[in-house]
């Protein structure tokens, strides 16, 4: 064999012993989505401050997602309260929003309990994002700083369904800015502050099919987040639309698939539970 191919010989063999090696690094990252919820809006108009959707209702579902990052499993959001499970959404009873499953029974279906949630991101305080997180004393919490504020502030009855962290007796992870959860950019916080002061989306980067992008309530629905549509009772309307800005703009760098949490058809982008996206 001459000299030549001996040494390409060589070099293919390291090629591939390198790419074995590398072959796989990192842990493995995939997510399901969970019913955490529906709500049921009878003037969408709730939902814009310049009045676009007048006389239009409309069914939002409040979803939540498991990611799973190599032994590590971390809830994103925790839906409505179990209080609302089996309620109707229509008649003299109806509170407008139902809960047809609790987060514990969907674990439960995976072969998952609540001692293996070791992180809890919760996009934003409120009420339908916070409801099951009580449930999951064991995990670390990690909420915008400027929503924590929020909830410190006296008799502010958003606060109760974050009291184990808020109190000290859990563990509470004030985000500043963007967080990379696990340290290696596969799943990152988004600052995406106006809709609450701390509110944030996430960005997952799965092993297989790469970015997904999780609105928070940046855009409640498609054409919310589409033309710019914002609820009168968001915080800070400039951050809102400067937020609104980034995500897209993260989306389209990325190539990512924008999930709009409260939109039904973007969460419909995700496989059925209890099939994992990769």
């Amino acid at each position: 064999m001459q000299k030549r191919q001996v040494v390409l010989v060589l070099w293919m063999m390291f090629a591939l012993t390198f790419a074995q090696a590398n072959a796989g690094n990192g842990p493995v990252v995939k997510l399901w989505r969970l019913d955490c919820g529906a709500i049921q809006v009878d003037d969408l108009n709730d939902y814009s401050d310049t009045y676009a959707y007048t006389e239009r209702s409309k069914l939002l579902t409040a979803s939540c997602y498991l990611i799973k990052h190599g032994d590590d499993y971390m809830l994103w959001d925790t839906g409505l309260p179990k209080s609302d499970l089996g309620q109707p959404l229509q008649g003299k009873d109806s509170t407008g929003e139902t809960l047809s499953l609790s987060l514990l029974n969907q674990l439960a279906q995976l072969g998952l309990d609540s001692r293996q949630i070791t992180v809890i991101g919760i996009s934003h305080y409120h009420y339908d994002h916070t409801g099951q997180a009580d449930d999951f004393h064991q995990a670390r919490l990690l909420l915008g700083h400027r929503d924590v504020e929020a909830l410190r502030e006296p008799n502010n009855p958003l606060a109760k369904a974050l009291t184990y962290w808020l109190s000290g007796s859990g563990k509470l992870d004030e985000v500043t800015g963007d967080r990379d959860v696990f340290g290696d950019g596969s799943v990152v916080m988004l600052d995406l502050p106006g809709h609450t002061p701390g509110h944030h989306g996430l960005l997952v980067k799965l092993s297989k099919s790469g970015y997904v992008v999780f609105s928070g309530d940046v855009a409640h629905f498609r054409e919310n987040y589409e033309s710019g549509g914002l609820p009168a009772w968001n915080t800070d309307r400039a951050q809102s639309l400067a937020s609104l800005q980034r995500i897209k703009q993260i989306v389209r760098n990325l190539h990512a698939k924008l999930v709009i949490q409260h939109e039904m058809e973007d969460i419909k982008k995700l496989p059925k539970f209890p099939e994992a996206a990769e």
